[in-house]
């Protein structure tokens, strides 16, 4: 004990004290903000390679968007990406964001399922399945419990078995090759349970939307309780997005 503590005085905490008010440093990309200044809409929207930018209003869709970040450095008076960490929600609607609308992105506490709250508040185990994924969200869900970020002081863990799990956790675009497995572990997860999407190619394909190498079936199936956004996620992204499913 007298070595943790001589630790501690040297060194601080290590651990962020309070994520729900954490800031994010560098150049991280949060959600974005679109201004109601008028540009060329059409070279706008043809910019975006993932189509996440619509025109009549300008919309993006933090779903499909990359965080690339070229739409703010070719049109910085129209768009720009603030700090905001905070972007993942349970309605699919909510993750665009509107010209002129600078608010922040919540959940629908009427689409919050009781059982949720009731039976996961205090304790929630994930099983992660990357289903075709990069590596780069599965890197930063590992982030989620390092020192830092020390995701299991909320009681939320990932676990090795889908048995021994509350729900999924799924990056990836889904692949054709991923699917039957994807659908095998799901089932094995015992009632109730939840699905998280974690990244721009779980929640919509991302750059791989179009490619006749997924099959993305297993969502249409399936009830989707968190939708987080990111191209990776940010650990901070996905645990306040977590915490606020649980959380009343």
């Amino acid at each position: 004990m007298s070595s943790n503590i001589k630790i501690m005085w040297h060194q601080g905490k290590q651990y962020i004290p309070d994520v729900t008010t954490a800031k994010v440093p560098g150049i991280f990309r949060g959600r974005p903000v679109i201004s109601t200044v008028k540009v060329n809409e059409d070279m706008l929207v043809d910019l975006c390679p993932t189509h996440a930018i619509s025109a009549n209003p300008i919309c993006i869709d933090l779903g499909k968007c990359t965080f690339c970040g070229e739409c703010a450095i070719l049109f910085p008076e129209k768009i720009f990406f603030a700090k905001d960490c905070k972007l993942a929600t349970n309605q699919r609607s909510r993750l665009i964001v509107r010209e002129g609308e600078d608010q922040p992105v919540t959940l629908n506490p009427n689409m919050v399922r009781d059982e949720i709250r009731r039976i996961f508040g205090r304790s929630l185990k994930l099983r992660q399945v990357s289903a075709g994924g990069d590596n780069s969200c599965e890197m930063e869900l590992n982030a989620t419990n390092n020192v830092n970020f020390d995701m299991s002081r909320f009681g939320i863990d990932f676990v090795a078995s889908p048995r021994h799990a509350d729900g999924l956790v799924i990056t990836g675009p889904i692949t054709a090759n991923m699917a039957e497995p994807l659908e095998r572990c799901y089932n094995a997860v015992p009632n109730p349970k939840i699905i998280i999407l974690a990244g721009t190619d779980a929640i919509s394909g991302g750059i791989f939307a179009d490619s006749p190498a997924l099959n993305r079936d297993f969502l249409s199936r399936h009830t989707i309780d968190l939708y987080v956004p990111g191209n990776p996620v940010h650990p901070l992204t996905f645990i306040n997005g977590v915490l606020s499913l649980l959380r009343k």
